[in-house]
């Protein structure tokens, strides 16, 4: 299951990385926030932690763009998780 999640993920965030002003991004962003919900689920902060640091690196490695800002979109579902 996490895989899926991963790519996903991966798939939303470079979009949105991508297309700031796109008609659809309140939509993806929630869709972020129910990925870090079913993982903090599944595995707590620190599958957050291990799943966003994996995009993170993905992410700057393939494109070259920072995906740190789009951590904020997980901060509420958990209190250890503060950016």
């Amino acid at each position: 299951m996490d895989a899926y999640l991963e790519e996903e993920l991966y798939d939303i965030l470079i979009y949105c990385i991508q297309n700031p002003d796109a008609s659809d991004f309140e939509a993806k962003k929630q869709r972020v926030s129910t990925i870090g919900k079913e993982l903090f689920a599944d595995g707590g902060t620190d599958a957050m932690e291990n799943m966003f640091y994996s995009i993170e690196f993905r992410i700057k490695e393939e494109i070259g763009k920072e995906a740190k800002p789009y951590r904020s979109w997980w901060n509420g579902i958990s209190n250890e998780w503060k950016y």
